[in-house]
């Protein structure tokens, strides 16, 4: 057949068929062992609001069993080009508009955790580039500090960051994340899937993933997913169905974690403190509002 690529094929049908993987994996989902007082989480964002995307109603449900909960944000999300634009009314944003963008959204960070009852002195922003971090995890660590296209910065420069002035670098990464582990001592971590399709999420969970195996705590490890594929949550906002499986999660081990009225409130609620987000792409964000929230096991190796 003229102009026929077998690729071609592959892209029309690789779609359908992780979307009937994800469906069939849906069935009959294990329960989440549900958080005790015992406990103590910590919430690994990419960027202000993943952690309520992914996360809210879990945070809730474990501040109510009485258990420690703790977030750190990897950037401050100051690379979003769309976001940036409408913040600043321009079509071609400057630095300063990216830096400016970064603390509106880190200050909606803290809105959304307060919503959640996290303690203030339990937020950690580490400060690194957005759209940097897969590149970090996977560069050359003696090679020159990355560059933010968007802010012009080669080292974190937010003054409230965990570590102002560490070198945008895999090993300075790698290590400020390290810190906030002996700090939390977290015995659960929530973190982004390797298999999400953002690559600052992807850089994420290979570095919550290696970090954590490199300590031999790699059981303590769940992992979820907000882009988990085209048109994926699909329906509008419907806070009474339960979250389906994303078509990029299929093969993982997911377990089911059920959430009270008051938590999808609350998830609702924390959502909504991302006002400079939700500016742009409201009707995806509240697709994640839903009676439960998928987590998925890691074996350790």
């Amino acid at each position: 057949m003229p102009g026929f690529h077998v690729s071609s094929l592959v892209a029309l049908f690789l779609p359908w068929v992780l979307s009937l993987a994800a469906v069939r994996a849906q069935a009959a989902l294990p329960a989440m062992p549900p958080v005790t007082a015992s406990d103590s989480l910590l919430i690994v964002a990419p960027h202000p609001d993943d952690e309520s995307l992914c996360c809210a109603g879990l945070i809730h449900a474990a501040r109510q069993a009485g258990a420690k909960v703790a977030i750190v944000w990897v950037t401050d999300g100051d690379g979003f080009r769309w976001d940036a634009m409408v913040l600043n009314h321009a079509v071609l944003p400057k630095a300063a508009s990216y830096r400016r963008l970064a603390l509106l959204r880190e200050n909606e960070a803290r809105i959304a955790a307060q919503r959640l009852d996290v303690d203030p002195a339990s937020n950690y922003f580490l400060g690194f580039p957005d759209r940097g971090v897969l590149h970090l995890i996977n560069h050359d660590e003696a090679a020159r500090p990355w560059r933010s296209r968007f802010t012009g910065a080669r080292s974190v420069i937010y003054p409230d960051a965990f570590d102002p002035g560490a070198p945008y670098d895999g090993a300075s990464l790698t290590q400020d994340f390290d810190q906030i582990l002996e700090r939390v001592r977290p015995t659960l971590v929530f973190a982004p899937s390797a298999r999400d399709t953002h690559p600052d999420h992807r850089g994420v969970g290979l570095l919550v993933s290696r970090t954590l195996a490199a300590r031999g705590e790699l059981g303590e490890l769940r992992c979820w997913i907000v882009h988990g594929g085209a048109d994926w949550p699909r329906r509008g906002f419907t806070p009474d169905a339960p979250q389906s499986i994303a078509p990029r999660g299929a093969a993982l081990q997911w377990q089911e974690l059920r959430l009270s009225g008051d938590s999808i409130a609350a998830k609702l609620q924390a959502i909504s403190a991302h006002q400079s987000q939700l500016r742009v792409m409201g009707h995806v964000m509240r697709r994640y509002v839903r009676a439960t929230e998928l987590f998925a096991v890691v074996q350790p190796q």
